[in-house]
């Protein structure tokens, strides 16, 4: 019966560990990585020229090669669209 309790608690451990990893990522991670995909997407469709895009958090603003995203806290992300 130990043995069996104590695989129990390691497998408790494991959830609990496995949990707070994906935490982790969905909170700090995953943000960036949308952020980057949105804004690839925009640079891809306007090119050189001028672009507006709605996302679900923000807005994106393409001018002159170079796209701007705005989200809901004011935060500001640009990236250099190659065209």
């Amino acid at each position: 019966m130990k043995e069996a309790t104590g695989e129990l608690n390691m497998t408790v451990v494991t959830v609990v560990a496995i949990g707070v990893i994906l935490a982790f990522f969905y909170v700090f991670i995953w943000p960036s990585i949308k952020t980057g995909m949105a804004l690839n997407t925009a640079c891809n469709a306007a090119g050189t020229g001028d672009y507006d895009m709605t996302t679900d958090d923000g807005i994106i603003h393409c001018e002159g090669g170079s796209c701007t995203y705005k989200d809901a806290n004011g935060q500001e992300n640009t990236k250099a669209c190659a065209g």
